[in-house]
């Protein structure tokens, strides 16, 4: 069992900074193979507010990332662009204090670790997606197969911040802070990102109260 509580504004800017300036240094290191823009999604989103923190436990606050890759006539692999951004993320994270990275499933995390403490400060994870025609794409990567492919989002995933703003506009958003809050401290995962916990949130009560399954 968690602890989790939301993190205030004025806790959560100066490491939405040191983000923003790492993101943009690994922007220049990258350059000359593709460009990127970014954005902070789902429970990060300024639209959203909803980051947690556990003051208890060993686990900071944590921040979702978009990089949305320019490569438009598919010049790279899924992993390379993947090795590129991992590598360019790591060194350039390693001057602010950043000592653990780890390439999971469908996001690149880095940690701030107080290491005296074994202590989880904050952590960012970064998916890399593409938005096309039919949807929107990320690369993941299967551990079992050790390989990268460009794939789907799942259909938890679809429509998710249009659910958001109906549900915001209907005045459900306590309901979905209070709801995403129980999921953060009841989830036994270790593997369940904040992401889909925020997915798992909204599509919960937008079913709920949706009597047609859409606006």
């Amino acid at each position: 069992m968690y602890h989790y509580i939301y993190a205030t504004q004025e806790k959560l800017k100066p490491v939405k900074k040191e983000l923003e300036r790492i993101i943009h240094l690994v922007q220049d290191e990258v350059r000359d193979d593709f460009t990127f823009s970014y954005e902070y999604v789902g429970s990060s989103s300024k639209k959203r507010n909803l980051v947690t923190y556990d003051p208890k436990t060993n686990i900071g606050f944590d921040f979702d990332v978009n990089i949305h890759v320019n490569d438009e006539d598919e010049e790279y692999e899924p992993e390379e662009i993947r090795s590129i951004l991992f590598n360019a993320l790591r060194k350039n994270a390693l001057g602010f204090g950043y000592n653990s990275f780890e390439n999971s499933t469908s996001v690149i995390t880095i940690k701030f670790v107080e290491n005296l403490f074994s202590r989880i400060h904050h952590s960012c994870d970064f998916a890399i997606v593409y938005n096309g025609k039919n949807g929107q794409q990320y690369i993941r990567y299967n551990k079992r197969q050790d390989y990268f492919s460009w794939e789907y989002r799942s259909k938890g995933f679809e429509s998710l911040e249009e659910r958001a703003d109906w549900l915001k506009k209907q005045k459900h958003w306590n309901e979905v802070r209070d709801l995403y809050l129980y999921l953060k401290n009841t989830n036994t995962n270790s593997d369940k990102h904040s992401r889909s916990i925020y997915a798992e949130a909204i599509n919960n009560l937008y079913n709920q109260y949706s009597k047609n399954g859409h606006e």
